[in-house]
């Protein structure tokens, strides 16, 4: 199907109007324990949240939606009693019963015959969520899909599986996306990612955002800020409600990872800012943990609650190994950090950040990563992960000055990754990130800005989707300060289209201006390259 036309389709197809968290995770066709099978009369459209997909793999790929038929109080985050009954009233579906969800997959647009039908069953306790995993599928291939709940019919969503592992690939191309508060603008890129012929969306973190800033608010949340499932819930729904962004998930599959605010801003492991006691915040962190599960393409792993896998290994055939890390979960706290409030800050000469204790992806990741790093066959390696690694300290009479959030306040941990680099001799390797809000492009050296350290890496950091940048004033003094970086612009919204191809990896900054309006048109803002055997990044 031309993109146009799937686009139109998408906006034209109609629909008619507490168990563990690894178990109610998981898309299963028997009849969940204790509850009994629901009927659904729907009264309005169950699908209002679209439908997604992710994940591809040669042979398989991952189905989502899920019913929610709008909110049960407009204007607030409800409570869980009144989502409950609001479900009730609008489907007939209460707690104690589980719903059959049907699935068609098509290999043509037409969808005319279906080359795989099933069933899969949700239930309350997993927000009505459904994940399928769909295997069996043809490798480097488009297939199209929709659902079905009782007599209400989805939109169609178009996916795709990688290549075989042993395939000679002419082409990657992925839309790098990160920081989308939904108060501080529209989703003008969603729409252009929508329009994109890419392989995937590669997504790297803040999603949703707990917080608000009343300064920028262009539009507002739902409720305060979320510390419960049903109030993660409700944010991830209005999240989802977005038009644009319902469109650019069903256009391509996604890949994702996460940041801090799908949780809690500058959140380290078991503590946040507050120095909330860390068995308190655990359990706010399993809520948002669920939620993200529930209402994103993503299969969870690990043992559930709040200790979730996200991190994965991704191969494109014989052209690029990929790697998606979790920069959140298992990191230490930040260095130097302020007795009174935690958290990331900007700090003088901090030498704790040196302590080679001190991780940003673990101890058990940082092991996985480097023996991966080590194996991999692929000619490009990739590593996805959600904030910047060159650095962006700031030089001043009397030292330098990091911000402890970023990688600056992790050197021990940076200057091992970049060893391990390194030491693969790997020269194709290009690091992929966002959460500063900016477009950079740089060089990686395992000493920073040290010209006597040779350039191991290459790094592409992309910009937000609508959140807003640091002033040009201070982005000024940083390029000042780092030689490294190449590119650095904080003043546009967007996105970056990536291109591998066996000669290069090409990196598209598509923005717009600040703040991001209805219907804005992308631009080019820069094109960077890194060429095959050569690490480093060049204008293009």
């Amino acid at each position: 199907m031309y993109r146009r036309q799937f686009l139109q389709r998408l906006s034209c197809v109609a629909s008619v109007p507490a168990l563990a968290q690894a178990v109610a995770m998981v898309a299963i066709t028997s009849t969940p324990p204790g509850l009994r099978k629901g009927q659904p009369v729907w009264r309005s459209d169950p699908f209002a949240l679209g439908v997604a997909s992710g994940e591809p793999r040669p042979d398989s790929v991952l189905l989502w939606t899920r019913l929610y038929p709008g909110a049960a109080q407009p204007g607030y985050a409800a409570t869980a009693a009144e989502q409950a009954a609001h479900m009730e009233e609008v489907s007939g579906l209460t707690e104690d019963q589980y719903c059959v969800v049907s699935y068609e997959i098509f290999d043509h647009e037409s969808l005319t015959k279906p080359i795989r039908k099933g069933e899969f069953t949700t239930w309350a306790a997993r927000g009505w969520s459904v994940h399928a995993r769909i295997e069996g599928l043809r490798p480097d291939r488009r297939y199209w899909y929709r659902f079905r709940s009782g007599q209400a019919i989805s939109p169609v969503g178009r996916t795709r599986t990688a290549p075989a592992p042993d395939a000679r690939v002419a082409a990657l191309r992925v839309a790098l996306a990160s920081c989308q508060h939904y108060e501080q603008g529209y989703y003008s890129a969603h729409t252009d990612i929508a329009q994109q012929d890419i392989d995937a969306v590669l997504f790297v973190g803040d999603y949703i955002y707990e917080s608000t800033n009343p300064k920028y608010r262009l539009r507002s949340h739902t409720g305060g800020v979320p510390k419960t499932l049903e109030a993660y819930r409700e944010r991830h729904a209005l999240y989802k409600l977005d038009a644009d962004l319902r469109t650019s998930h069903a256009a391509h599959p996604w890949v994702c990872t996460w940041d801090d605010h799908e949780v809690d801003n500058d959140y380290a492991a078991d503590q946040d800012r507050a120095y909330t006691q860390p068995g308190v915040f655990l359990a706010r962190r399993a809520a948002a943990y669920q939620a993200y599960f529930e209402h994103m393409p993503v299969w969870p792993g690990g043992p559930g609650g709040a200790y979730q896998r996200i991190h994965q290994q991704w191969r494109w055939g014989q052209l690029a190994d990929v790697w998606t890390l979790d920069c959140r979960q298992y990191r230490s706290p930040q260095a130097c950090r302020d007795p009174l409030r935690g958290g990331g800050r900007v700090v003088l000469n901090c030498d704790e950040r040196d302590d080679p204790a001190r991780t940003m992806l673990g101890a058990e990741q940082e092991a996985w990563l480097a023996q991966g790093l080590r194996t991999a066959s692929g000619r490009w390696r990739v590593l996805a992960q959600s904030t910047q690694i060159s650095s962006t300290g700031i030089d001043t009479p009397v030292g330098r000055t990091i911000y402890t959030d970023g990688w600056d306040g992790y050197a021990a941990a940076r200057t091992r990754l970049l060893e391990t680099v390194r030491d693969t001799g790997a020269k194709n390797v290009v690091v992929l990130g966002g959460d500063v809000h900016q477009n950079v492009a740089a060089q990686l050296r395992v000493v920073p800005n040290d010209t006597q350290s040779p350039v191991v890496a290459s790094e592409y950091v992309t910009t937000s989707i609508t959140s807003r940048g640091m002033g040009t004033g201070a982005l000024d003094r940083i390029r000042a300060s780092n030689a490294d970086i190449a590119h650095a612009r904080s003043d546009e919204r967007g996105y970056t289209l990536i291109d591998i191809t066996p000669q290069q990896v090409m990196a598209t900054f598509r923005t717009t201006p600040f703040p991001a309006q209805v219907g804005a048109a992308l631009g080019v803002q820069a094109r960077f390259i890194t060429v095959h055997g050569q690490p480093g990044v060049v204008p293009a």
